[in-house]
C-alpha cells in the first residue's frame, strides 16, 4: 500500500465515521464503517490502533469545520453580536433534513464512558464553546460571565439535542431569543 493508498483509505475511513456515527449513532460496526469507506478490516486496524481511536479522529478532525460554523463572520463583530451568531446558526442548521444535533454532544450522551477517547475530544470541543461563551460575555460586560456561560451552553445543547430528537422545531427563533433574555438579564452590550 502506498503512502497516497494509505492516506486516502484513512481520510475514507474518518468520513465514514464521521457520517455513519452521526447519523446511526457510535455504535456503528465496524464491518460497516469499513464497507462505506471501501476498506478493508485489516486497513483500517493498520491506520487505526481501535474503533474507538477512529472515531476520535474523526471527531478532531471535524472540529476546524465545526467550530467554523459557530463563529461570525465579521471578526470586529459586538460580543452579543458573535453570541447570538451561534444560536442563529444553530436554528439554520437544524433546518436541514439531516440534521442530528451537536455530535459532540450525541457522542457524550451516547458513551457515557468520560475516559472513551471519543468522549475526551468531544468534552473538549464542549468545554471550548463555554470559554468562548464565557469570553464573549466577559467582553461584553456580563455581570457574571462564567454563570452566562453555563446558562448559554445549556440552551444550545438543550436545543440541539431537541432539535436532534425532532422533537422541537427551532425555526421559530427560541434559542436565539432565550439566549437573547439571557443576555439582556447578564446585561451584556
Amino acid at each position: 500500500m502506498t503512502t497516497t493508498d494509505r492516506a486516502s483509505s484513512r481520510d475514507r475511513l474518518l468520513d465514514a465515521a464521521a457520517r455513519l456515527s452521526y447519523r446511526d449513532g457510535v455504535g456503528v460496526g465496524v464491518e460497516a464503517l469499513c464497507r462505506a469507506a471501501g476498506v478493508s478490516k485489516r486497513s483500517m486496524y493498520q491506520l487505526f490502533e481501535s474503533k474507538d481511536e477512529m472515531l476520535a479522529a474523526s471527531l478532531e478532525r471535524r472540529i476546524p469545520w465545526y467550530e467554523a460554523q459557530l463563529t461570525h463572520p465579521d471578526p470586529q463583530a459586538a460580543p452579543r453580536e458573535r453570541i447570538l451568531y451561534v444560536f442563529e446558526r444553530l436554528e439554520k442548521s437544524s433546518l436541514d433534513a439531516d440534521y442530528r444535533g451537536c455530535p459532540y454532544l450525541a457522542v457524550l450522551v451516547e458513551l457515557k464512558n468520560p475516559g472513551h477517547p471519543a468522549s475526551e475530544v468531544a468534552r473538549a470541543v464542549k468545554e471550548r464553546l463555554a470559554r468562548i461563551f464565557r469570553t464573549e460575555a466577559e467582553r461584553g460586560g456580563a455581570r457574571d460571565p462564567d454563570l452566562l456561560a453555563r446558562q448559554l451552553l445549556l440552551v444550545f445543547d438543550g436545543a440541539s439535542a431537541r432539535a436532534g430528537a425532532r422533537v422541537e422545531r427551532l425555526d421559530d427563533g427560541l434559542p436565539t431569543a432565550t439566549a437573547t433574555a439571557l443576555l439582556d438579564t447578564a446585561g451584556m452590550r
